[in-house]
């Protein structure tokens, strides 16, 4: 770690609570954004020679709001004052506005600083890269060559999602009981969205590999906000258990490995440990919920020494359980691997068929779908659900793992089928 190293982390760890409360305090998402910055700046001239505070984040509190306090005040100077019995009236409005800060709830404040960055009026993509630039505090540039547009591109698409949330008009007193469920549950959803766009970058060395990291870190947070909320335990574990499995997913060319194929020594146990603590403690809770579910099925392919060695006939009662709970197309089709597992390629097709109207444009839908016809040697339906899913890939090591299907089809499927 370099001298200034541990300054970067502070400012990192401390970014949720600072903005949070900033926001809170001056409730205008620019000012607390910029007033950070500034408290950043002045951290810099400061801690290296001083070293760092008792408590970083109030300290960063404490500057961030004073500067933004005296641009405040600059640009007030240009503006006509108001009435005499509006200044008459004001009272010791700095004490006051001090009170409202140094007597915040950090966990309200990161909670509402969440949920703004996942407000239901915007699109998943515009949900990831706001909560990326305001929570996370990763660059525009970042952000951008994770969803492959230019800076500008992407600069805007922020700028819009902070107009729409401006005109949305959130709340920014503490929650009751009932909507900080709802917002719990909101906030889960947008953590996991980021970890998918990471897990799902397609390949090592992408730059969105490190959202997966990223939201591992959030969910983290989330769980020391709420550290007795068995879904947030579900939800870390579940992260946990498939980035353990990174290092495994491609092989030295970059292509898709399945999981079946991949070298369990090269998992990463620690976090695996972590996620089945994590696991067991959230079960103990008798409240089963979605990401407990998946949880509970990614950790029965961790604990499987080796591929043959996984219960199936487990994970399937699991994905029944989830269906109900959860019920989606994508769950059925994932239940469908295990039904193929257990009973054949027949019957797991008969299942993904039912589903064709709801995942024509999903690509592991004709992924599998070719997969099954393949074991059932119906080459030419094969080769159109491959041609489809290539069509619908997000990113190269997609498409080459399809390629290489039909690469297999091509040398195996008799001459007449081809």
């Amino acid at each position: 770690m370099t001298d200034l190293a541990w300054i970067d982390i502070a400012f990192t760890n401390a970014r949720p609570q600072v903005v949070g409360a900033l926001l809170r305090y001056f409730r205008n998402l620019d000012i607390a954004e910029e007033a950070f910055q500034e408290a950043c700046l002045r951290a810099l001239k400061t801690w290296p020679d001083k070293g760092p505070p008792r408590d970083p984040v109030a300290w960063l509190i404490f500057v961030g709001r004073n500067s933004a306090i005296d641009a405040v005040r600059k640009q007030a100077k240009t503006q006509a004052l108001p009435d005499e019995e509006v200044i008459s009236d004001t009272g010791d409005a700095e004490s006051d506005l001090a009170e409202r800060l140094d007597g915040s709830n950090y966990r309200d404040d990161i909670l509402r600083l969440l949920f703004i960055c996942c407000h239901p009026d915007l699109p998943a993509t515009q949900q990831i890269a706001l909560a990326l630039r305001v929570v996370s505090g990763l660059s525009m540039a970042q952000i951008a060559r994770a969803f492959l547009v230019s800076d500008s591109a992407m600069e805007q698409r922020i700028t819009r999602a902070k107009a729409r949330v401006a005109a949305a008009g959130v709340p920014f007193e503490t929650p009751g009981a009932v909507e900080r469920a709802e917002r719990v549950a909101l906030v889960s959803a947008m953590i996991y969205l980021i970890f998918n766009e990471g897990y799902s970058a397609g390949g090592p060395g992408r730059e969105a590999s490190a959202f997966a990291d990223e939201a591992i870190r959030l969910g983290r947070l989330l769980l020391r906000i709420f550290p007795t909320e068995p879904e947030i335990m579900g939800l870390l574990a579940l992260m946990l258990l498939q980035q353990s499995r990174q290092a495994a997913r491609f092989d030295a060319c970059s292509q898709i490995v399945l999981l079946e194929d991949q070298d369990r020594s090269l998992w990463n146990h620690t976090l695996i440990d972590e996620a089945l603590a994590l696991l067991d403690k959230a079960i103990r809770h008798r409240r089963p919920g979605p990401y407990q579910l998946q949880a509970a099925i990614a950790a029965l392919h961790s604990r499987a020494k080796r591929a043959g060695d996984t219960d199936w006939a487990e994970i399937d009662l699991l994905y029944q359980t989830l269906e109900r709970v959860h019920p989606s197309p994508v769950v059925t089709l994932n239940r469908a691997v295990a039904v193929a597992k257990l009973e054949g390629p027949e019957a797991a097709l008969a299942l993904v068929e039912t589903l064709a109207d709801q995942l024509d444009s999903y690509f592991y839908f004709h992924g599998l779908r070719g997969g099954l016809l393949m074991q059932l040697h119906r080459a030419r339906e094969a080769r159109s659900a491959f041609d489809r899913a290539i069509a619908l890939a997000r990113s190269p090591a997609e498409a080459e793992h399809i390629r290489q299907q039909l690469d297999r089809l091509s040398a195996t499927a008799p001459a007449s089928a081809k």
